[in-house]
């Protein structure tokens, strides 16, 4: 079902102070930024071979990004797996019992088509399906 990583999201306080350090630090490079407002939360991808590194701030107060680090506090957020079909992957996980934060497939930012897998479902880490679109790159 899993294709590759699509992506490992960070949540950051400082979403241009992280973008600057894994430019300075590591070399690497914002490919794609942008502000899911469905999600409250303002994303920059830095890609690594065919993968991305997601670093996520919250845009809202109300935002699961903005719950997560006032519990948590910074680091990793979730790892996201691409699939070919997410509706026929999330109907596949949810056959098992597993529980899962979206019923249905909703649209993610680049144009993906994406659903979480509830953390207490997968040993503790949030896990998102990603249907990359091929017409968005």
């Amino acid at each position: 079902m899993l294709t590759e990583i699509d992506h490992v999201a960070i949540a950051v306080r400082d979403l241009d102070g992280a973008v600057a350090w894994y430019a300075e630090v590591l070399g690497a490079n914002v490919v794609h930024r942008e502000i899911v407002a469905s999600d409250g939360v303002e994303e920059a991808l830095v890609q690594v071979a065919e993968s991305y590194v997601q670093l996520l701030t919250p845009t809202t107060d109300a935002s699961p990004v903005a719950r997560f680090l006032e519990r948590r506090g910074e680091g990793l957020h979730h790892v996201a797996y691409r699939v070919d079909d997410c509706a026929a992957a999330l109907e596949a996980v949810k056959a098992t019992g597993a529980r899962v934060i979206d019923q249905v497939p909703r649209p993610g930012s680049r144009g993906t088509t994406v659903a979480f897998v509830h953390p207490s479902a997968s040993f503790g880490t949030l896990i998102e399906l990603v249907e990359a679109h091929p017409e968005h790159g």
